[in-house]
């Protein structure tokens, strides 16, 4: 078989290994597209730079590298503002999602968990699985509020980047919707909303999305109640479909 490569260097591979041209299911082929991915490049910190000083000393709150990826962390009150600069100035054209994390617990009392009140989690009992030490809160605030900033269609081959623009917030403290930015959010920012409880100030139609509109209280919040969910059953017992006991149940 020749093999044959598209613009971006994209292929078809058949089955044996090689190289297709299309697949044909008429003879079996099944064909996989070995499409030629971004290269994200090293953690864009001139970006970084040139964003601390367009917001001022007290927009930008610092940078961090954990595993190559670059985060820039941001006075709330600046959140949106940083990424109208880093999408007109710096081209992060994209915004992948709006995600949310809950720190309660952190540099506690217990390792990584929240063991508060006997109406939450506490990992502790019967049995503690997690980390043996304390582990360190990496801002300030309970809840971390990320999204997550790619340049995509703004550069060339080689030149794409990948940047993660963070605040951090208080039980209760409202964060300044990205929706007028990237309007993809719009759900990203209900979920976390959701999830956690995390209210985004201008938001256009702010609601649950996964939950019911009753439902109480935040699932992925650490001092959510764990437990099972009611459900209607009959206490009557049966031995090979004979009812043995009171009560008016029935069984299938």
């Amino acid at each position: 078989m020749s093999a044959t490569s598209g613009a971006r260097g994209d292929a078809l591979q058949g089955q044996d290994g090689g190289v297709l041209d299309t697949a044909d299911a008429r003879h079996g082929e099944t064909a996989i597209a070995a499409v030629q991915t971004p290269s994200w490049g090293l953690p864009d910190h001139e970006a970084a730079e040139r964003l601390g000083a367009a917001l001022g000393g007290q927009g930008l709150v610092g940078t961090r590298v954990h595993r190559g990826e670059l985060t820039v962390v941001v006075e709330t009150a600046r959140f949106r503002d940083a990424a109208l600069l880093l999408r007109d100035t710096e081209g992060y054209d994209f915004c992948s999602d709006v995600v949310g994390a809950d720190y309660l617990g952190y540099e506690g009392d217990v390792a990584g968990y929240w063991g508060g009140s006997t109406l939450g989690r506490d990992m502790n009992s019967p049995g503690l699985y997690g980390q043996t030490v304390v582990p360190e809160r990496p801002g300030q605030g309970r809840f971390a509020v990320s999204a997550h900033l790619l340049k995509l269609r703004t550069v060339g081959e080689g030149e794409h980047r990948r940047l993660r623009l963070q605040t951090w917030v208080e039980d209760g403290q409202a964060v300044p919707s990205l929706v007028s930015v990237y309007p993809s959010v719009d759900f990203h920012e209900r979920e976390t909303f959701d999830m956690f409880g995390i209210p985004f100030e201008g938001h256009p139609n702010l609601r649950r999305i996964l939950m019911p509109e009753d439902w109480g209280g935040h699932p992925l919040r650490k001092d959510y109640p764990v437990g099972g969910e009611p459900v209607q059953f009959s206490d009557t017992d049966y031995d090979g479909g004979e009812q043995i006991g009171g009560g008016d149940g029935g069984h299938d």
